[in-house]
């Protein structure tokens, strides 16, 4: 292997017991045979699904709206009469 190659590997090691922190080589296998990939696909897949969960899916943005920005909002935005909604959700009448 390159040494371009071997910078981009990190040590793998499973557990000898599965637990909430690790797997054992033969819950590996067999997840990788449910899935049909071999045991490297199903730890990216299950690495990748982690990811999804785990981290922001997007960029942070910079923080609240300026007023500047909410009167360049408003202007550009139709206003119309102000309405309020009614919920059926619950019932608002007393007894």
């Amino acid at each position: 292997m390159t040494a371009r190659t071997t910078a981009n590997q990190i040590a793998f090691r499973y557990r000898s017991e599965d637990s909430a922190t690790g797997v054992t080589r033969e819950t590996a296998k067999r997840l990788a045979e449910y899935l049909g990939v071999d045991e490297t696909q199903a730890i990216h897949r299950a690495l990748h699904d982690l990811a999804i969960r785990v981290l922001p899916q997007y960029e942070a943005d910079d923080g609240p709206l300026t007023a500047a920005q909410v009167r360049q909002i408003k202007k550009r935005v139709p206003q119309r009469e102000k309405r309020s909604v009614k919920s059926s959700l619950f019932d608002m009448e007393t007894a």
